[in-house]
């Protein structure tokens, strides 16, 4: 296992980051309050296929934790332009799904028989298995922002505990194409590397991917 994250895959690390937060933006486009129906389901399948190309694509604690922050960074700055507090559930109870998906995913990555976690079959259970185990730490949420979880109309029962199936079932798809994505860098990773041109724009590209996702983000909210 890699001690330090390559510069070139570092950059990679910020356009995924970049694209995951763009993505939760669009996704969470009028949540002002508790995640809608099984929206927040959805965002877990999501967000594990971020966190499976970061880490197949380096194999290094570093890059998980700096993408978790970097998206959360980029949360923020959402909820600084639709004037909402951190301290709100619409934005700190999302940042922790964040860590708490990136916790789940790191624990299981590391119990997971080698093999296994190489095969496709083997990631679609490792998926599975994450989605449940994040939503199931999801309703801890309460102890870390003071913000309870949102629950099923009329009930106290947690939505990501409600629709966990939808969460496991997305997984299952989005973590093994998370691997497959890394791998797809990887290769083209290693076409670039005989040309040094190529290799210099690469790094423009990441800051640049981050810049226009914040553009992006803006004229959603403010246009």
């Amino acid at each position: 296992m890699e001690k330090k994250v390559p510069k070139y895959y570092l950059s990679y690390i910020i356009i995924l980051g970049a694209v995951w937060g763009l993505s939760e933006a669009a996704l969470g486009m009028g949540l002002r309050s508790c995640a809608s129906l099984f929206s927040g389901s959805i965002m877990t399948g999501v967000a594990l296929f971020f966190i499976a190309s970061s880490w197949y694509l380096t194999q290094n604690v570093l890059s998980i934790a700096f993408l978790v922050i970097l998206t959360s960074l980029i949360k923020m700055f959402d909820a600084l332009l639709l004037s909402l507090p951190l301290q709100h559930g619409a934005v700190a109870n999302p940042i922790f799904a964040f860590f708490m998906e990136g916790i789940a995913f790191l624990f299981l990555i590391y119990i997971f028989n080698q093999k296994l976690k190489n095969k496709s079959s083997g990631q679609a259970l490792l998926g599975g298995m994450t989605a449940l185990l994040a939503v199931n730490l999801f309703p801890l949420v309460k102890f870390a922002t003071g913000i309870p979880a949102c629950v099923v109309a009329g009930t106290s029962y947690p939505l990501s505990l409600y629709y966990a199936p939808i969460a496991v079932a997305i997984s299952i798809l989005t973590v093994p194409t998370g691997a497959w994505m890394a791998k797809k860098i990887k290769s083209a990773e290693a076409q670039f590397k005989p040309y040094p041109a190529l290799t210099k724009f690469q790094y423009l590209v990441s800051p640049l991917t981050l810049i226009f996702v914040l553009a992006i983000i803006a004229l959603l909210r403010l246009g």
